[in-house]
């Protein structure tokens, strides 16, 4: 190998390496801002229910004697 191809390695190497830093720092800082956004979001079915509804209640009976 030549010097020109150890530095056009290199040379690609370290663009490799730099745009592979650069693509993980943008989707963690992508990550992190989403994760601060209080998303949430209600089924179709439950917009109508208020917090502290009662949705369901099960009595079992003690059949037993």
């Amino acid at each position: 190998m030549n010097d020109i191809t150890i530095f056009i390695f290199g040379l690609s190497f370290a663009a490799v390496v730099g745009a592979t830093f650069a693509f993980m720092w943008k989707m963690t800082g992508a990550v992190l801002e989403d994760v601060k956004k209080p998303r949430r979001t209600v089924h179709p079915e439950m917009k109508e229910v208020q917090d502290g509804d009662e949705l369901l209640v099960f009595k079992g009976e003690d059949t037993e004697k």
